[in-house]
Parts: structure tokens; C-alpha cells; sequence
């Protein structure tokens, strides 16, 4: 899995690259789909229940399941939430982040740059003897305490031979409750965070969730093993977002 996460990092490195205004997410979404398979994977999304892409493409107040399209063209200003999967040798990879297009205001990078710290903060918490809702507190806290919210609705998962897998890893939670985190476990930890209220709902597309207040949404993510040695990051980078105007790393 690590392997695979290596590949799916590197095929995300060059969709930040790309990630410039008037680049439509339909680009980004072909880059993807030939650099995953180039690398002898599939893509994870393509076909899961219908979808036909193989990135997730959410715009500003998207939270996540934006549809790549050749009409979404991308523009000075905007954050872009990019997730993306991949499947190779029957095991899955999952990852994601938000990446600021051109130039983006100070409070939008720190938006961003809390975001990103909530996934660090629960990847802290991914110890042997822990327990889940400690991952789901340590992003709650961190995020809420500098005044942004989590998304209920969708929430993290368990990853390896199945995409999506138990546990649920929610992104709001008690400290000190859930099931005891063990060694061997595999973990697909995903703060989605708005600037605004918490809720969301999906469009007529049956696919994209927006912010229902229209604020601003962010989504980082990582496959995490929990291993007696401590967390380890399959998809290898940590994220935060970068300098102004620049993609936040994932």
C-alpha cells in the first residue's frame, strides 16, 4: 500500500502543477486518468457506483464528488479540493487536497493551512491502543477552535483491499471512545472543513455536495497505517497548504 501511495502521490504532485487558472478540471481529470494507468494501476472512482471520473474535482463552496468537466474551468482565486484513488495489485490508495488557484486572500491560506493541520493532528492521534475517537476529536478541536466547522454528513473510512472499508472514521467525536485502535489497521483520514456552518447537501447531479450557507469548503486526506512504531503516511507527503499562490502540498 505504501507503493501504491508513493504513485498516487506523485500522479497528485502533477495535478497541482496543472492546477492554474483556465485549466479546465476536465484536464486535470485526463492527466490523472493516464498517469495512474501508466503506472500500471486503474483508477479507484472510475465505475464505483457509477461514477465516470477519476478525480474528484470540488470548486469553493464544494465540499467533495465535484464532477470534472471541460465547462469547469478554473479561476484566479478559486481552492480546488482534488480527490483522487487508485487500485493495483488488488489493494487501494485514497488521498486528497486543497489547492489554492493563483492568488488567494491571507484568510482563505489560513483556512486552508488549519484544514490541513486537523489532518495532522488526527494522524498524531493513529497509535495502537488509542482510541477512533480520538482521531475524530483531535480534528473537531483543532478546527473548531479556530472557528471553522466539520462537516457531519461524509466521513473518513478503512482502506486496503476494499476502497472503502470499516472503521468509520468521523471528523467529530469524543476523545476516548470508539473501538481501540490496533496494529495492521489501515485508515483513510479525511477533514472535510467549511469556513461557515457545518451543513451541506448534494446537488441534482446525485453527486456534488455543496455548503449550504455557500462558504468556503477544504478537504485533505491521507491513507494511514497504524503500525507499533506509530502512524505511518502510505500516500508519503504531509499536507499544508504552501506560500501564497502557491498549491498546498499534499
Amino acid at each position: 500500500m505504501e507503493l501504491n501511495g508513493g504513485i498516487l502521490s506523485t500522479v497528485l504532485e502533477g495535478v497541482k502543477r496543472l492546477a492554474k487558472p483556465g485549466v479546465s478540471t476536465q484536464e486535470l481529470d485526463r492527466f490523472a486518468e493516464d498517469a495512474i494507468r501508466q503506472a500500471g494501476a486503474v483508477p479507484a472512482f472510475k465505475g464505483y457506483r457509477g461514477y465516470q471520473a477519476t478525480l474528484c474535482t470540488s470548486i469553493n463552496d464544494e465540499v467533495v464528488h465535484g464532477i470534472p468537466s471541460k465547462k469547469r474551468v478554473l479561476a484566479d482565486g478559486d481552492i480546488l479540493s482534488v480527490d483522487i484513488g487508485l487500485k493495483k495489485d488488488g489493494l487501494f490508495s485514497d488521498m486528497a487536497v486543497t489547492i489554492p488557484i493563483g492568488t488567494v486572500s491571507d484568510e482563505i491560506l489560513a483556512f486552508l493551512r488549519v484544514s490541513a493541520e486537523s489532518l495532522e493532528k488526527a494522524i498524531e492521534k493513529a497509535w495502537p491502543g488509542n482510541r477512533l475517537g480520538d482521531i475524530s476529536h483531535a480534528v473537531q478541536s483543532h478546527v473548531e477552535g479556530h472557528g471553522f466547522s466539520v462537516v457531519r454528513d461524509y466521513v473518513g473510512h478503512g482502506i486496503g483491499y476494499g476502497l472503502h472499508e470499516e472503521p468509520v472514521v468521523a471528523n467529530f467525536g469524543k476523545a476516548g471512545t470508539g473501538p481501540r485502535l490496533q496494529a495492521g489497521m489501515v485508515l483513510a483520514i479525511e477533514p472535510m472543513v467549511n469556513m461557515g456552518g457545518y451543513e451541506v447537501r448534494s446537488l441534482k447531479d446525485g453527486w456534488t455536495v455543496v455548503t449550504v450557507d455557500g462558504s468556503l469548503s477544504a478537504h485533505f486526506e491521507h491513507s494511514v497505517a497504524v503500525t507499533e512504531s506509530g502512524p505511518r503516511v502510505l500516500t508519503h507527503h504531509h499536507p499544508g497548504p504552501g506560500k501564497k499562490g502557491e498549491a498546498a502540498t499534499a
